[in-house]
């Protein structure tokens, strides 16, 4: 089951979000952020209009993902990009791709324009290549070794959904970037 996320949910986001940073490629962080971080992130994602979703399997807490802002300047204003967590246990029975399906409808409905996907790109990460690409999501670019994590060089790809491919100007006015939609 996916669902807009709530408050009551943090503490499980921030004990998924914790252990990859710990553990995992997913995110460039190197130190866990507090239940307090993670709940200014969480309020000023929402804050903007754009979605926070939780994935339950039989009740249980499986996953989130979210919309944030591409870039902070104004023409970058329909464009977000999505993250996505899934804890272990949960991995390889839909929850990455429920999430990001309701990633990309949310985007939609908003009148937004693009997605982008920024994934490092480790071993462990191509599953997460596969789903955006089964998603339609493009490899549009690569930043080479620009993370040094776990004693390693990382290179992250680019992977980029194009909502409207038609080019036309854009209906919605976008994601005002001080807060709410514009």
């Amino acid at each position: 089951m996916i669902r807009e996320a709530t408050p009551d949910d943090l503490p499980a986001i921030t004990a998924l979000y914790g252990r990859e940073v710990l553990t995992g490629t997913a995110t460039f962080e190197l130190e866990p952020p507090s239940l307090a971080e993670m709940t200014d992130r969480f309020e000023a994602v929402r804050a903007r209009g754009l979605p926070w979703f939780v994935a339950e399997i039989d009740g249980a807490f499986a996953g989130y993902a979210y919309a944030s802002p591409f870039r902070p300047r104004p023409a970058y204003r329909y464009g977000v990009e999505g993250s996505i967590y899934v804890e272990e246990t949960a991995r390889g029975h839909g929850v990455g791709r429920a999430l990001l399906a309701a990633l990309i409808d949310r985007a939609r409905a908003l009148g937004l324009r693009h997605i982008i996907g920024a994934i490092s790109d480790s071993a462990t990460s191509q599953a997460s290549i596969g789903l955006h690409e089964r998603l339609g999501f493009s490899r549009v670019g690569r930043y080479h070794q620009v993370g040094w994590k776990f004693d390693r060089w990382l290179d992250v790809q680019l992977m980029q959904l194009d909502l409207d491919p038609t080019g036309v100007p854009p209906k919605a006015p976008g994601i005002d970037l001080t807060g709410g939609l514009a």
